[in-house]
């Protein structure tokens, strides 16, 4: 009887360690997973980074009005490059979201110029940023869910066990939209 007892605490001690193993592996392979899609949302701002000033430079002789508008998106731009997603990632969504509204202003603003909509050079790169835009938006949907397959991980036991014993957390904020873009569009100017 007391063999029994002694390998039925072996078996039970051999099966903790199993499923406190694979639930680590889990854990780990969300947390890297969420950091590979942060990595992809990088990817995506980076073509926007080297869009950017191209567009300008060719709205720039349409839009001389404008220019307040193109000096913010470069600042914005420059800004939103310095700071590194990983380390800062509520700084980098902040202003990624500023970035977003005032490329979306730079869209309606370029609307107003016929010459340049008929400009086939000035139409290439307004496409070019609609895709990237797109992409931007597939990675952060893609990165939002790596976040809450790591939060409900670390927050729901038994795994939130596991988590708070090897010390993996769920820091990462979601990508949510600017405050801007959660208020309904007005389009009574539109038909003026």
């Amino acid at each position: 009887m007391e063999n029994i007892t002694e390998y039925l605490g072996w078996i039970i001690g051999g099966l903790v360690v199993v499923w406190f193993y694979f639930t680590y592996v889990g854990l780990i392979k969300k947390k890297n997973r969420l950091k590979e899609s942060s990595s992809g949302i990088d990817v995506q701002l980076k073509k926007r980074y080297d869009l950017i000033p191209n567009l300008l430079t060719m709205a720039a002789k349409y839009m001389e009005h404008e220019k307040s508008l193109m000096e913010e998106i470069t600042k914005l731009r420059s800004e939103a490059m310095a700071i590194n997603f990983q380390t800062e990632p509520a700084k980098k969504i902040e202003l990624e979201n500023m970035l977003s509204q005032r490329m979306n202003d730079f869209k309606l603003q370029a609307e107003n110029y016929p010459d340049m909509k008929s400009n086939q050079t000035m139409l290439n790169a307004m496409e070019s940023m609609n895709e990237v835009e797109e992409h931007i938006a597939a990675a952060r949907r893609f990165y939002n869910s790596n976040v809450t397959e790591l939060k409900n991980a670390v927050e729901i036991f038994p795994s939130s066990l596991v988590a708070k014993i090897v010390g993996v957390k769920d820091e990462m904020p979601f990508f949510e939209a600017e405050e801007a873009a959660k208020k309904a569009v007005d389009a009574s100017g539109f038909f003026k």
